[in-house]
């Protein structure tokens, strides 16, 4: 199960309304384990910086993937997933997504945008032989 605080997942929705119609994106901060508990404690917005439409596909900057993982450094918390949205789309990983899978340990969380507006919100974790995505609860506290 993935536990967010409300305040957090109001910036990611907010950060896929404004990107709309491309996609946003940003890393994910906590602690836990998705078998049990991933606690997210930080989300860290990001530019889309693809190469390729931004409409459908999204990179997370390095440099601010090196900046967390700095400024994370020596303490509890890692970073322990993504976020990014899918416009005029469901909040369903996309076989690109599948493809896109290089670390399988992070969690993907998807924002569903339609028209402007973040409709769904979904959190996935990929299968151990990196086949396929699996659905994890999320509870907003």
């Amino acid at each position: 199960m993935i536990s967010i605080a409300g305040t957090l997942m109001a910036k990611i929705t907010t950060a896929a309304e404004a990107a709309y119609p491309d996609e946003c994106c940003g890393l994910l901060s906590g602690f836990g384990d998705v078998d049990k508990t991933l606690t997210i404690t930080g989300v860290h917005a990001s530019d889309n910086v693809t190469a390729e439409s931004a409409r459908d596909r999204f990179e997370v900057d390095p440099k601010v993937r090196f900046d967390v993982m700095r400024e994370l450094e020596g303490g509890p918390e890692r970073i322990v997933g993504h976020y990014h949205s899918h416009p005029d789309h469901p909040a369903q990983p996309s076989e690109h997504d599948l493809k896109m899978t290089f670390e399988p340990d992070l969690l993907w969380l998807i924002v569903a945008v339609d028209e402007g507006k973040a409709t769904e919100t979904t959190a996935h974790r990929v299968d151990a032989d990196v086949s396929a995505f699996q659905q994890i609860a999320i509870t907003t506290r």
